[in-house]
């Protein structure tokens, strides 16, 4: 995808791919930071670096009516009020959310 917004733009060199990566994503941080480079080679994106920003889980806590953080993915309780919990308002991103490109 990054590859092809810069091929898009005229070809400019893509210098870092910015990443959102929720705690539920599903993805290891430190797995996709060193096939990164691997997967970078012989296209577009080789020499760029990726910039993972992490994002907690945040879900709706029914007693407290609002968003909390969770202190732990493996136990979904407020960490206000320790009620169970289970709407998910954040922590699935797995999302590019901007290019460093070099005009």
């Amino acid at each position: 995808m990054a590859e092809e917004e810069a091929d898009h733009r005229g070809g400019l060199r893509v210098n870092a791919v910015h990443l959102k990566l929720g705690a539920l994503a599903g993805v290891v941080k430190e797995a996709l930071l060193s096939s990164y480079e691997l997967a970078c080679e012989g296209t577009g994106l080789q020499g760029s670096r990726l910039v993972i920003d992490e994002i907690p889980v945040v879900v709706n806590c029914p007693r407290c009516l609002g968003p909390r953080t969770v202190d732990s993915i493996q136990w979904f309780v407020c960490p206000e009020c320790k009620g169970p919990v289970s709407e998910v308002i954040q922590g699935r991103e797995l999302q590019v959310f901007a290019l460093e490109i070099e005009e």
